[in-house]
């Protein structure tokens, strides 16, 4: 893959005191780093647009995103986080934007590398529910990807170019992309 930012590298990535959870930590990281490049392909100026009047503009999906991961990790998974008072950045710019949640991702990724699998494992309360602290991660992780694209869908309709999050786009590709479009992709094994 070829990503135009790369908030997280891989060698900032902690190894996860139980390697069964590996994937999660890469996973998070690589999920971080692709909303701060479609974040960063935002302007100042494209903040407030919203393409409907009952739509969440650009800045609100990214304070929602901010606000929310916090949420789902303090209250849900039982990580340390900040206080809500200043969980959102001074710089309300996309750039401030991105680099707050890349800083609150490292400190996260951090703490989640120390767990054991008896922790991952542990039933704790979602909301009115009872599950796993692993599937309320991967919860979160699919609420993220969905914010994601919406911006990715705010993008295209402002005419600015959609990077690269799981493959080539319409404006971003290089040689060896092999985006399956076509059946005789879709048939390979």
């Amino acid at each position: 893959m070829h990503y135009a930012h790369v908030a997280i590298p891989d060698d900032r990535i902690p190894t996860a005191g139980d390697a069964l959870f590996q994937h999660a930590l890469e996973t998070y990281a690589s999920e971080t780093n692709k909303v701060i490049s479609v974040w960063l392909d935002f302007q100042a100026e494209d903040l407030p647009f919203t393409p409907h009047p009952k739509s969440t503009t650009v800045e609100g999906i990214m304070r929602h995103q901010i606000l929310s991961e916090r949420r789902f990790f303090a209250e849900f998974i039982g990580t340390p986080e900040p206080p809500v008072q200043e969980l959102l950045p001074s710089d309300t710019t996309p750039a401030g934007y991105a680099s707050r949640l890349r800083e609150l991702a490292l400190n996260r990724l951090d703490f989640l590398a120390g767990q054991p699998q008896s922790w991952w494992l542990e039933t704790t309360s979602f909301f009115d529910v009872k599950r796993q602290r692993i599937w309320i991660f991967w919860r979160r992780v699919l609420h993220t990807a969905h914010h994601r694209t919406q911006l990715t869908v705010y993008l295209r309709m402002l005419d600015k170019a959609v990077p690269s999050t799981y493959g080539p786009t319409a404006d971003v590709t290089w040689d060896g992309a092999d985006p399956t479009n076509t059946i005789e992709a879709a048939s390979r094994r």
